[in-house]
């Protein structure tokens, strides 16, 4: 077994040589850092080495892909957070359509449409039992009627509502007898106008003359 031979202390170096050797290592890191790190990370080159190199364009390359993956996951959060967005404004509208559909009224029940020619006339009549009630809606389009919802039977009669040179109608009327309760239509205008008479409610047929 041998030992090592104890080191002659002139050999060691001095605290002047660590010095300087600190210095130096701190200058020689520091030219790394600007000659060599800073252009061939972050496309930095303030001595202009790194363009000589090329560290410098690998360093530009490194910054951009950086760049583009960043922007690349903001986009990817903002579309998450649309499509969490769209999800929740599906439900809500999906509530929000069940919610109207159960509210909203009833759809029309019939749809009457017919054309009538200058001069002509119609009736159209609902078949009802007495406290029966209908709602209507009614249009008429290439010019203007006359008309005269009314109902008689059995020797009552009824008046609900008359009008001259209309275009269109909406309301409700109410049986108070037994009866055909309905329209009579004429178009005083030069025109063939055509006609579209909505309703629903209380009624057991529809009863056309033309």
């Amino acid at each position: 077994m041998h030992n090592a031979p104890k080191p002659n202390i002139d050999e060691l170096p001095t605290k002047a040589q660590l010095r300087r050797s600190t210095i130096l290592a701190g200058i020689g890191a520091a030219v790394i850092m600007v000659a060599i790190y800073l252009p061939a990370e972050y496309g930095i080159d303030p001595t202009g080495i790194g363009r000589v190199t090329g560290l410098t364009e690998m360093g530009e390359i490194k910054v951009q892909l950086a760049a583009e993956a960043e922007a690349d996951r903001l986009l990817d959060e903002q579309r998450g957070q649309e499509q969490s967005s769209s999800v929740l404004d599906s439900v809500f509208g999906l509530f929000v359509g069940t919610a109207y559909a159960q509210e909203a009224p009833d759809a029309w029940t019939d749809t009457v449409t017919f054309t009538l020619e200058p001069g002509d006339t119609a009736e159209v009549k609902m078949t009802m039992e007495e406290g029966g009630v209908v709602d209507y809606a009614w249009t008429a389009t290439g010019g203007r009627v006359n008309f005269d919802l009314h109902a008689h039977s059995g020797g009552e009669s009824i008046d609900y509502e008359r009008g001259s040179g209309a275009t269109d109608g909406e309301g409700s009327i109410e049986a108070p007898f037994a009866g055909d309760h309905g329209w009579f239509w004429r178009n005083r205008d030069s025109t063939p106008i055509d006609m579209t008479i909505q309703v629903r409610g209380d009624y057991s047929a529809i009863v056309e003359t033309y």
